[in-house]
């Protein structure tokens, strides 16, 4: 199961279940204004609205990324790629570059003018990444090129310009969480060590 809400239209909620069919929600009306399927795959899903237009929803299920017209309601296209369940996925804050990850690799699409989900970054998952039983992935944030990811006990930094990574040991337990203020650019991560470390 998954949800969002649309950054812009505060009236709009969409949701996901493990069947692939996409719920479009109106908040004022507490009523489901459309039913969409055939868009994702059953499957665990992921939904993310672009952020600051919200012209599209991102809706990820097995390895395959649905995108989804929010005006229309309707199918764009999908993007393909993966071999393996995509874990998560995540816009930039512009909306111009979404990230998914799967056992397999990490991939990056762009959105920007006159792209619709080109594949311009892509990094293999080998060593800790690869082992997809064991690790939680939850991508993060993008700047200045680099992508941040949480691998077992480790913070992954993707320089994607320089397709360099750089391992940070972070905790002595398996990390569940991340986050980042978009204020300070501030990185929280919490992990089973029961503790929480801040990073900048």
């Amino acid at each position: 199961m998954s949800l969002d809400f649309h950054p812009t239209k505060d009236d709009l909620i969409c949701s996901c279940d493990g069947d692939g069919e996409i719920l479009f929600w109106s908040i004022n009306n507490r009523s489901c204004t459309r039913a969409f399927k055939g868009g994702t795959a059953p499957g665990t899903p992921h939904l993310r609205f672009q952020p600051r237009l919200g012209k599209y929803l991102a809706a990820a299920a097995e390895n395959v990324e649905s995108i989804l017209d929010t005006e229309t309601q309707t199918y764009r296209h999908s993007l393909q790629g993966h071999t393996k369940p995509i874990h998560f996925e995540c816009w930039d804050p512009s909306g111009e570059l979404l990230a998914s990850v799967s056992a397999d690799s990490v991939r990056v699409w762009s959105f920007a003018s006159g792209s619709e989900g080109e594949c311009v970054h892509e990094l293999s998952c080998n060593g800790l990444m690869a082992t997809s039983s064991s690790l939680v992935f939850s991508i993060l944030r993008f700047n200045h090129g680099s992508l941040l990811a949480v691998t077992r006990q480790s913070l992954e930094l993707w320089n994607m310009s320089e397709n360099k990574t750089m391992t940070l040991s972070a905790h002595e337990g398996f990390m569940a969480a991340l986050a980042v203020s978009p204020v300070t650019w501030l990185v929280s991560s919490a992990s089973h060590d029961k503790f929480v470390k801040l990073w900048k």
